[in-house]
C-alpha cells in the first residue's frame, strides 16, 4: 500500500444511489446489465497491476483489488483500483470500489454492505460461486481497512 497518489480515482456511488438504480432494474437480466455497466464505470486498470499479490483469492474468476493510502486534511482514506477478466465479477467489485473508495478505513469497516446487498437483494441475482466471490472481495477490503487503522 503506498502513501503517493498513483491510482485513478474511480466514480463514487451512494448507497442511495445504487437502491434507486436496482429499483429501475426490473429483471433479473437487467440487474445484471446493471452489474456489468458499472463495471464498465471503473477507470481503465494498468496491465502491470494484474499480479499475484494484488489478486483476491477465493473468487473462482481473477480479480485484482489495489488498495493506497492517500493522507488529506490530516485524514487517512483508502483509494481501490480494481478489475477482473469476468464482467459481472468486475461490476460487483466495481460497486464496492465506487461504495468504499476514498473513505477511512474506520468508515470501511463501518460501513453496513450486508444490509445493503440484503437490501438490494444481490445474491438473488448470483449463483453460488459470484456470492463467494463477493464475500472475499468484502473481506479482502475489510483485511486492507483493519491494516490502515
Amino acid at each position: 500500500m503506498s502513501k503517493r497518489a498513483m491510482l485513478n480515482e474511480p466514480p463514487t456511488l451512494t448507497p442511495e444511489e445504487l437502491i434507486e438504480d436496482f429499483e429501475l432494474a426490473d429483471t433479473k437480466e437487467d440487474r445484471l446489465k446493471l452489474i456489468i455497466e458499472l463495471g464498465r464505470e471503473l477507470p481503465e486498470f494498468p496491465s502491470v497491476l494484474q499480479r499475484d499479490e494484488f489478486k483476491v483469492q477465493g473468487c473462482q474468476s481473477q480479480v485484482w483489488l489495489v488498495p493506497e493510502i492517500v493522507e488529506a486534511d490530516g485524514q487517512t482514506k483508502i483509494v481501490f483500483q480494481a478489475d477482473s477478466d469476468a464482467h459481472i465479477v468486475k461490476g460487483l467489485v466495481g460497486i464496492l470500489v465506487m461504495l468504499l473508495s476514498g473513505k477511512s478505513p474506520q468508515e470501511i469497516l463501518d460501513f453496513d454492505l450486508r444490509g445493503l446487498f440484503d437490501q438490494l437483494k444481490l445474491e438473488k441475482h448470483l449463483v453460488p460461486a459470484r456470492s463467494n466471490g463477493l464475500h472475499s472481495m468484502v473481506r479482502r477490503i475489510h483485511e486492507i481497512a483493519q491494516l490502515a487503522l
